[in-house]
């Protein structure tokens, strides 16, 4: 399964690139991830509980970073086993881009599964990668941007901390 997409983060291209390589941001970012930690160098190991459909599971995995061209663009990838629900692999080419609004992120991501996910059939499996794909990044603009609601206060205080972080 494969898509691409872009969104406009009101954000300049290394405090992008600075989330990206970011394990507590990523943890934020991903749907269901209990855990990230590492490093961009040494790559990232996660737990990520997800359902798919009828099948529930808990994923144990690795992320590396590859084809680093700072801060232009990266290569994720990553592979989570979920015992007898079986395996998620996945790849995602981002780039990053300076424009008037702040930096434009593209993504291409492939994904693949395997076991019982693959039972599920294609429509619930490329609708649920879309859905974690689309969340990933909507997660990602909203850590760095911050609400876009400033009437709720709590939300406020746990959205834009990688903003508030940056600035001080």
């Amino acid at each position: 399964m494969k898509m691409s997409d872009e969104r406009i983060i009101e954000a300049d291209r290394a405090t992008v690139w600075a989330a990206l390589l970011n394990p507590d941001v990523l943890k934020e970012c991903v749907p269901g991830a209990q855990e990230v930690t590492g490093n961009p160098e040494d790559g990232f190991e996660a737990t990520v509980t997800q359902k798919v459909g009828p099948v529930k599971a808990t994923f144990k995995g690795q992320v590396t970073v590859s084809e680093m061209i700072e801060p232009d663009s990266l290569t994720l990838t990553g592979e989570g086993k979920g015992g007898a629900a079986g395996f998620a692999k996945g790849a995602a080419d981002v780039r990053l881009e300076e424009v008037p609004e702040g930096t434009r992120l593209s993504y291409d991501v492939e994904a693949k599964v395997g076991g019982k996910l693959a039972q599920l059939g294609s429509r619930i499996v490329d609708g649920f990668a879309k859905k974690m794909a689309d969340n990933f990044f909507t997660r990602l603009e909203e850590v760095i941007e911050g609400p876009k609601d400033e009437d709720n206060e709590e939300e406020a205080e746990k959205k834009g901390w990688l903003k508030r972080l940056i600035k001080s």
